[in-house]
């Protein structure tokens, strides 16, 4: 049996393809209640159903910021685990609503791959990441660029 790898190296990326994720959540109460504590989020339209069942959705929305964290975590196994660095997040776009007991999925595609000019043991990986929710329906997108290693070079003495 091969053993698990965390992230590929720059090598290993494919220009244009789409990696999907196995990594899945369900966003359960609790989960958004801890995000909203956690990162000082007071908007009722997280936190109390009442406010929430008057607003336009008539139910509690899941923290938006919650969603990019998952989406961007899911991500992690396949394209930052071997990074060095992030180095950009951008073009964060949230599509759709994400409420309670939504499960969330992502799916990367491959944009550019950008060799480091300065030192050959890098390079930058930029990708588009989308978080989808149960129906299919796309609920978040955001691109973002990894500095990520390269696979040990053997020197010419060898």
């Amino acid at each position: 049996m091969k053993q698990a790898t965390l992230g590929l190296y720059f090598e290993e990326f494919e220009l244009g393809a789409e990696i999907v994720h196995a990594p899945s959540k369900t966003i359960f109460e609790s989960d958004n209640n801890l995000f909203c504590l956690l990162t000082m989020n007071p908007h009722p339209v997280h936190t109390n159903i009442d406010y929430a069942s008057k607003s336009e959705h008539e139910k509690i929305l899941v923290a938006g910021t919650l969603v990019f964290s998952l989406v961007a975590s899911f991500s992690v196994p396949d394209i930052s685990g071997k990074a060095i660095a992030n180095l950009l997040y951008e073009n964060i776009q949230h599509l759709a609503p994400v409420f309670i007991n939504d499960t969330l999925y992502a799916k990367t595609r491959i944009l550019e791959l950008i060799p480091s000019k300065s030192k050959n043991d890098r390079g930058i990986v930029y990708v588009e990441t989308v978080g989808y929710n149960q129906n299919g329906v796309d609920v978040i997108k955001f691109r973002r660029k990894v500095l990520i290693k390269r696979r040990e070079q053997k020197s010419n003495d060898e």
